[in-house]
């Protein structure tokens, strides 16, 4: 997968590679982006409580192609209110909670993500899944007001197997973000036939993202998890982060326990479902 490099709180990326498979902190006072993003419906699977001291802004907005590559920009939108993400785990008494909703993790900023995002997603991954064949997606994020909101999802050139998925081209996506002002905010997989969990694999793409930026976020679909099928994770920080950073070992593998006692990844608490935010979908395997 590419791995997003942003130095000195500037927009500049590099590349890097990194594998997507089944299986750097930076200063955000001085960064503002501009947003004026909204779409038309909330992602029902998603166990949400109503966030309703969260403003929001409802507008209507024309469609426009910003690249000549593949753009979708979603329609005038319904008006919703923002809702906070929680565990599914912990309303199911019958399930031992793998991750807690009370963060472990040092103190982060919020995030807005639209949930029809994730239902467009599963859409574009459709032939694959039927398949089963793994898909791949990267989040792109602008700043504002302390806040993060994933506007745009880039879908790269890539290949894939039941249990990976690898992009390709990735100075694509470098170029994407950085012309747009975006964050790598972090991404999307599916697991076609496999539960919704962060697998070895996982944790170090998860990593990757989030030494580059805290907030980063893993969002996992798993259509045939009966139990949940989606997932939005981040490695616990700073537990799994230093479990993580002293890991040489590449593929499947096991991971020591962290020293405090936490779980090496968690459900993200700051996740917010936004109704009215707007956002872009830029499907690169057309191109």
């Amino acid at each position: 997968m590419p791995i997003l490099n942003k130095t000195n709180c500037s927009r500049s990326v590099r590349k890097e590679s990194h594998r997507f498979e089944g299986n750097g902190s930076m200063d955000n006072a001085s960064i503002d982006a501009k947003i004026s993003r909204t779409p038309t419906q909330t992602f029902s699977p998603a166990v949400v409580a109503p966030a309703f001291h969260h403003n929001t802004n409802v507008c209507a907005v024309k469609h426009h192609f910003s690249s000549p590559i593949v753009s979708w920009i979603e329609d005038i939108p319904l008006v919703g209110h923002v809702s906070h993400v929680t565990d599914p785990e912990l309303r199911n008494e019958h399930l031992e909670p793998s991750c807690s909703d009370s963060s472990t993790s040092n103190a982060v900023h919020d995030m807005h993500i639209s949930g029809r995002l994730m239902e467009e997603f599963m859409e574009l991954a459709k032939d694959n899944t039927s398949k089963n064949l793994e898909t791949c997606g990267i989040l792109g994020a602008s700043f504002k007001n302390q806040t993060f909101y994933v506007t745009t999802l880039i879908v790269p050139k890539q290949e894939s197997t039941a249990h990976s998925c690898q992009a390709l081209n990735e100075e694509e996506i470098h170029a994407i973000l950085d012309k747009q002002s975006l964050f790598p905010a972090g991404w999307i997989h599916t697991h076609p036939s496999q539960t919704c969990f962060l697998s070895s694999i996982d944790l170090h793409t998860q990593y990757s993202y989030q030494v580059m930026l805290p907030e980063a976020i893993a969002i996992v679909m798993a259509p045939t998890d009966t139990t949940r099928s989606f997932g939005i994770f981040r490695v616990t920080d700073p537990g799994g982060i230093q479990v993580l950073r002293e890991c040489k070992e590449s593929g499947f593998h096991s991971h020591k326990e962290t020293a405090d006692g936490s779980p090496l990844f968690e459900h993200s608490s700051n996740i917010y479902i936004n109704p009215n935010l707007r956002f872009e979908i830029i499907d690169l395997r057309t191109s």
